[in-house]
């Protein structure tokens, strides 16, 4: 009974990133080059014990639902599989002395500021690096392409950052 509430806890996970993202977030733009990518959050933070497998579906459906919003015809899906396929390389690097236990997931207060932000940082940076050179789909304007990447970068990372300072308990690790 357990994995059913937390199977009902990342469904409504799941509708709300995507609906607070398409319904208000996607509307942001930051100088007319950054946007935030909130609907990330629900990918970040999932619980490390997450198997690979069942991320990359989430990042795949989570993506195509954004295709769909936003008729993108696949960058939000290949930019959200790509993180999904890159985040346990990424857990790994940072994995702790004593490890990850399994109740563990991506939470600032749990797991620290500086490794936080490193998790953070480096995910939302190959999800944007991806996201945006396949929207060019070429190195032609690589200038507006790197202030896209940069730009969108700081917004989505403070964003998120906002969201885990808010939203996730300091004692339960979950939002």
């Amino acid at each position: 009974m357990k994995n059913l509430g937390q199977v009902v806890i990342q469904l409504v996970r799941y509708v709300l990133y995507a609906g607070v993202y398409v319904g208000l977030v996607s509307r942001l733009v930051l100088f007319e080059a950054g946007w935030c990518f909130l609907y990330l959050g629900f990918l970040l933070f999932l619980p490390l014990a997450t198997p690979i497998v069942v991320q990359l579906l989430l990042a795949f459906g989570l993506g195509l639902t954004m295709d769909i919003f936003f008729d993108t015809n696949g960058l939000h899906a290949a930019a959200a599989v790509l993180l999904a396929f890159v985040r346990p390389w990424v857990l790994k690097l940072l994995t702790p002395r004593d490890g990850y236990d399994a109740q563990d997931s991506a939470n600032i207060h749990q797991m620290g500021g500086q490794w936080f932000a490193v998790y953070l940082g480096l995910l939302v940076l190959v999800h944007h690096t991806a996201f945006f050179v396949l929207e060019l789909g070429s190195f032609r304007h690589f200038g507006f392409t790197l202030t896209k990447i940069l730009a969108s970068f700081v917004f989505t990372s403070v964003a998120l950052l906002i969201v885990q300072l808010l939203f996730f308990s300091q004692r339960q690790g979950r939002g």
